[in-house]
């Protein structure tokens, strides 16, 4: 049976990231002296947040059951909180509320038809579709030729899904494929860091993140620094094997296909007219074009040939 998750540790290294970051001056607050920490004291948090430095203190550390909306509200502007991190701070204090009855396992969904007939249809867009653990569960013939050393990884699993967290960290051949890797690992780990706030009882998200902890240094590096990221979108450059530097822009969107599972649509395109748009093409082209087959010994007789061809034989020399 699954328990409730015990997430002090992720609220406590959250926070303490967070009031490490924000200066006393980006805070307003008078400055005097020689700091022993960077940024914030947890003391200058709670004056900011209207709270009392003992409790405060207790959320720090983990404490965070039955602290109301309003409170935790104070919290994320005291410490400069983006809307992805205020979302995550929430998501961490859902997660630790008494559970009325156990948690239900997430149930992998699989991807109707009608999906993969709207992947279908767009010719010209590389369009994919990955769950909250960042697995392609979904894709389109051109985003199989964009990401096709994503697809021919020895990191796909055995139904031949990629998943994007593997790729980009344990595949050395990524940090030439993606021309911005530091950026790129840096997204993807704040995903996974978002989807652990939204759903900590995924085992199959665990077991992922373990896996890349124990297998990447620089994962380990990443997820300790709590960064999170929920909405993203803007422009990837590619080091294509088959069409050279590709720079695309990608904008990912909600696509509700369960209340049990978490799905999201994304679409790479070029600039119109760009000479990225014409290597796009060229591989929409190359992804349309059907493998010949391999030559087989003719059996047709001289006469079908003839017929084929044209029978020349009483034509004037």
């Amino acid at each position: 049976m699954d328990k409730q998750p015990d997430n002090r540790s992720d609220i406590r290294d959250f926070l303490g990231t967070r009031r490490a970051r924000i200066t006393p001056e980006q805070a307003g607050l008078p400055t005097s002296g020689r700091r022993r920490v960077p940024g914030l004291r947890r003391e200058e948090v709670a004056v900011l947040a209207g709270v009392s430095t003992e409790w405060y203190t207790r959320l720090e550390k983990g404490h965070i059951n039955g602290v109301s909306e309003d409170v935790l509200d104070a919290v994320a502007r005291a410490l400069h909180l983006d809307d992805d991190e205020r979302t995550y701070l929430f998501d961490l204090a859902r997660a630790a509320q008494p559970a009325g009855r156990a948690p239900r396992r997430r149930k992998a969904v699989d991807v109707p038809p009608r999906v993969q007939w709207l992947l279908d249809s767009m010719t010209l867009s590389a369009a994919f579709v990955t769950n909250g653990r960042l697995d392609i569960v979904a894709a389109n013939a051109l985003a199989r030729a964009v990401l096709s050393p994503m697809f021919d990884s020895d990191t796909v699993d055995d139904r031949g899904r990629p998943n994007c967290a593997r790729f980009f960290f344990l595949d050395p051949g990524a940090q030439d494929f993606v021309a911005d890797w530091d950026q790129a690992v840096a997204i993807t780990a704040a995903l996974l860091r978002a989807e652990a706030g939204r759903y900590p009882n995924d085992k199959a998200l665990r077991e992922l993140i373990g896996e890349l902890s124990t297998l990447s240094t620089e994962f380990r590096t990443r997820w300790a620094a709590h960064d999170v990221r929920i909405h993203h979108g803007g422009v990837k450059t590619f080091n294509h094997p088959d069409a050279g530097p590709l720079e695309l822009t990608y904008q990912p969107l909600d696509l509700p296909l369960s209340t049990r599972e978490a799905h999201s649509l994304t679409i790479y395109t070029a600039e119109p007219g760009s000479p990225d748009e014409d290597r796009l093409k060229l591989l929409a082209s190359l992804a349309a074009t059907p493998a010949v087959p391999q030559s087989q010994p003719s059996t047709a007789t001289p006469t079908d040939r003839r017929d084929r061809e044209g029978d020349t034989s009483d034509s004037p020399q």
